[in-house]
């Protein structure tokens, strides 16, 4: 599942990899949010990214593994070096069941903390940092401002695909 922007000077390709069984997601409307993001909003022309929506327990195996934390996480990214110093390329890890408890407790929808996960990492990769709290201040605006941009073109709750019984 991915999808491609055609350019001559800079190569513009995600791919979002479903691995979790938690929520049907709507991967062809998150596609178009995400290649929204990134190229409306995020003003990125020249990208590789792979986004992978993953359980709690693959989540928590990356987050132990990779950055020797213990359990699970919402969200990690990971930057790629590429060839162009203004390139953007990367893997988002993204946990739904983290997602669908954060959205208990900020009182929002799972879909919203998806796309504010997706966001915040795109955000890491363009080079915002969140360690200090001038940074999360800066940080979390800006992802506030796109997450904002994005409800207002795109339906989130229909990111959530009716189960079969629905």
């Amino acid at each position: 599942m991915s999808a491609t922007l055609p350019s001559e000077s800079s190569r513009a390709a995600f791919a979002i990899l479903n691995r979790q069984r938690l929520r049907r997601v709507d991967t062809r409307l998150l596609r178009r949010v995400v290649r929204a993001l990134l190229h409306d909003l995020a003003q990125c022309r020249d990208y590789e990214l792979a986004i992978h929506l993953v359980g709690a327990v693959e989540m928590a195996r990356v987050n132990e593994r990779f950055l020797r934390h213990t359990g699970s996480t919402d969200v990690i990214t990971f930057e790629h070096p590429g060839s162009r110093p203004a390139a953007l390329r990367g893997e988002l890890f993204i946990c739904l069941a983290d997602a669908i408890a954060q959205a208990r407790v900020f009182r929002t929808s799972w879909q919203s903390e998806l796309v504010r996960y997706i966001a915040h990492g795109i955000l890491h990769l363009r080079g915002f940092d969140d360690h200090s709290a001038t940074g999360r201040r800066r940080m979390k605006r800006e992802e506030n401002r796109l997450v904002r941009e994005l409800s207002r073109r795109f339906p989130f709750a229909a990111l959530a695909r009716p189960t079969a019984t629905s």
